[in-house]
């Protein structure tokens, strides 16, 4: 810079943040909060009258109301052999992952935000398992009207067992509220408060994908996703997150060496 002239450069706005949790017992209530998950959709299998029932009543609703048919969003997915083997996969493999990571991630770098988004995933978590235990819903793959293809038992792979009234693993009628979706959106949303930079909306493409997936495959009615998304605007709005870690610190100014 030429001799008698000053000038000024902001550095990137920072974040005030609490301080981080303590590790252990964070560890014991996310691990506590997944069993639960576990746990719960286990306690609510069966049920297969009523999932049917139920079953029938959101497809007449979803047309109702004008939705696109489910099968449209399979037929995305089924124009190439690729496509369905990757969506497939996302299903089966990138829920829990993308959760643990996204939670990780917001313990060691924003303590606030962290405890913020635990309490949101634990009380849209809570609300999704009580709702399946009040309504075991059938996925439109066990719905012989919806005409669409079990894509995971069909190309691959399947995280699901061969009798869904028996599956010991997961609870095949838990299809209404879809936490996939919830929790996508969590984390989506998570990461774009606690971030800084012009592209941080492109997390939003996650729970993008994981809709076009959970309908694609023929797990979850459009219906579930959009209660999904209802339930974790209340959680949200009950868990707001702390006032500290929401307003940025005003932006530092260093003088430019003359």
């Amino acid at each position: 810079m030429a001799a008698g002239t000053a000038g000024t450069r902001h550095a990137e706005p920072e974040t005030t943040d609490a301080p981080r949790p303590p590790l252990v017992r964070e560890l014991v209530l996310v691990t506590a909060l997944f069993l639960v998950y576990k746990l719960g959709r286990s306690l609510a299998n069966g049920h297969e009258a009523r999932a049917f029932g139920n079953a029938d009543r959101v497809w007449d609703l979803e047309r109702a109301v004008h939705l696109p048919g489910e099968g449209w969003a399979q037929d995305l997915i089924m124009n190439g052999g690729t496509l369905v083997h990757a969506a497939n996969a996302y299903y089966a493999w990138v829920h829990f992952p993308a959760t643990i990571a996204f939670l990780g991630w917001l313990y060691w770098r924003r303590p606030g935000h962290y405890v913020w988004a635990r309490r949101a995933l634990a009380l849209l978590t809570a609300a999704g398992l009580a709702l399946h235990l009040l309504m075991p819903l059938a996925p439109p793959r066990m719905l012989a009207e919806a005409g669409l293809v079990d894509t995971a038992r069909v190309y691959g792979p399947s995280v699901y067992g061969a009798t869904p009234a028996t599956d010991g693993m997961a609870n095949q009628f838990a299809a209404m509220p879809s936490l996939h979706f919830g929790w996508a959106l969590m984390v989506a949303i998570g990461l774009i408060a606690a971030t800084r930079g012009r592209w941080r909306a492109l997390w939003l493409l996650h729970p993008l994908v994981t809709l076009l997936v959970i309908v694609g495959t023929a797990n979850h009615y459009w219906l579930d996703a959009l209660v999904a998304g209802l339930l974790l605007g209340a959680a949200l709005a009950l868990v707001r997150l702390p006032e500290a870690v929401r307003r940025p610190t005003p932006a530092r100014m260093w003088a430019v060496p003359r």
